[in-house]
This record gives structure tokens, C-alpha cells and sequence, in this order.
């Protein structure tokens, strides 16, 4: 049996035109799905300044913040990235993610979704 060796990847933050639309406000750029990532996922999501998305899912995030601002979580336990900033979300999250400005961010997931 053949197996094709995994190999190094190369993939743009930019949000294209095969953005996935939440909203009229937070964009999904889908750069490694479950086939090409086996055990995780990548995208870029763009949020206009006040998108809101509610957190709670069935995986854990690592948000890199390329620009712009976020705050992350409920109450007194949310917390804000800035640009340059990573954020861990922990599966199943308590909370919501609002952009305090327009802001673009890389996120991985695992497991692959």
C-alpha cells in the first residue's frame, strides 16, 4: 500500500472570496479542513468592530490576533487580545467573543472539525 508522506503547507491569512459569511458581520476563511489536517483544523475568521458569536463547541481553539482587538469569555473571567495576542478556548466554553474593532484572526482547532 502507498501512503503519500504529509508535507509542509503554506497558507494566507487574507480573507478571499470563498469566505463563509456568519452574519453580516464575522467572515470564515477555511485554510485546513479534517482531510488535509487529520487531527486539526485552520481558518482565518475576519470580525467587524461589535460582531458578537457565542462560544460553546465541541473542540478547543488557539486564536492568534494578526490585528485588531477581542474580548473573550463571561463576566469577570472574559478577558482582551489585542493584536499579537493568543488566546487558549478550552471546549465547551462559557461566554461570548466580541470585537472591540475590526479584527482578523488565526484559528486552529482541535480536533479537526
Amino acid at each position: 500500500m502507498d501512503v503519500t508522506p504529509p508535507r509542509v503547507r503554506r497558507f494566507s491569512s487574507a480573507i478571499g472570496d470563498d469566505a463563509i459569511r456568519f452574519g453580516d458581520k464575522i467572515l470564515i476563511a477555511p485554510a485546513l479542513d479534517k482531510e488535509a489536517g487529520r487531527s486539526m483544523s485552520a481558518y482565518t475568521s475576519f470580525f467587524s468592530a461589535g460582531a458578537r458569536a457565542d462560544l460553546p463547541a465541541s473542540y478547543a481553539e488557539v486564536w492568534v490576533v494578526l490585528s485588531g482587538a477581542l474580548r473573550v469569555g463571561a463576566g469577570s473571567d472574559a478577558v482582551t487580545v489585542d493584536a499579537g495576542d493568543f488566546v487558549h478556548v478550552p471546549e465547551q466554553s462559557a461566554g461570548v467573543v466580541e470585537a472591540l474593532e475590526d479584527t482578523t484572526m488565526v484559528c486552529v482547532s482541535v480536533p479537526a472539525h
